[in-house]
């Protein structure tokens, strides 16, 4: 479980050097959108900062818990040993295609974000009746709306998700993407053009796409070797392995 949390923060953490241009340009509005004396001082302008990105975890939790039941049933169908190595190459796949996408060779995969489109034609309006943030409650609000804005690093980490054994663990999971995504996403609300003048240049995020490539290379060649070692492999499928071996 926690190299699964690890992976899902590096996720995170080198994702949002490609989202700093949606969220990122959505957190330097929000900021700006603020009163004069709350945004011209940071003490007070924290507080808000804080909360539109707490808004935006307790969604993306939310959505891990439910992938994470959807995982937890595709496990048990499938067969717990097969169940896991399937899902194991999933999550390796998925993180290859971010990777090659992050460095700006898969920009195809942003078609993924259309899968949740209908969702945010719901919830767009709800979330425009929130704006100008006055208070601090209306920017937790806000956060909860932005958290299913159609991103497809996003999504990717929800079907990572699915090779995740229950909901807690779902959960836990895209808590620990989206705390990735924090440095990135509140250094635009703080520091602004340099934060986006720094992701945006073609080095960083090259490099950042090929680290998730050679992490979901290396999952996608030894994912027999990884499922021996995982601590959701019970004592009966120990026994099967071995009897194989």
């Amino acid at each position: 479980m926690t190299s699964a949390l690890i992976t899902a923060l590096i996720l995170g953490l080198f994702s949002s050097i490609h989202c700093v241009g949606m969220c990122g340009g959505i957190m330097g509005a929000l900021t700006f959108s603020l009163p004069v004396e709350i945004r011209s001082d940071w003490r007070r302008m924290l507080p808000y900062i804080l909360l539109y990105n707490l808004g935006r975890l307790f969604s993306y939790t939310a959505a891990g818990a439910l992938f994470g039941v959807i995982g937890a049933i595709l496990y048990k169908t499938i067969s717990p040993h097969f169940g896991y190595l399937f899902l194991q190459y999933l999550a390796a796949l998925i993180m290859i295609s971010v990777g090659l996408y992050i460095a700006g060779w898969f920009p195809k995969y942003a078609y993924i974000e259309r899968a949740a489109a209908p969702i945010w034609r719901r919830l767009e309006p709800i979330g425009r009746r929130l704006l100008p943030v006055k208070s601090p409650l209306q920017a937790f609000a806000y956060g909860l709306i932005w958290g299913w804005l159609p991103c497809g690093l996003v999504y990717s980490a929800l079907l990572l998700t699915i090779t995740s054994s229950g909901p807690v663990e779902g959960a836990l999971f895209m808590l620990a993407f989206g705390l990735g995504t924090l440095p990135a996403i509140m250094g635009v609300a703080i520091l602004a053009e340099k934060v986006v003048r720094y992701v945006r240049k073609p080095a960083v995020r090259m490099l950042a796409g090929l680290f998730l490539v050679i992490l979901g290379l290396t999952g996608l060649l030894f994912a027999e070797q990884i499922h021996k070692l995982s601590p959701f492999m019970n004592e009966s499928e120990m026994e099967c392995t071995s009897e194989q071996l």
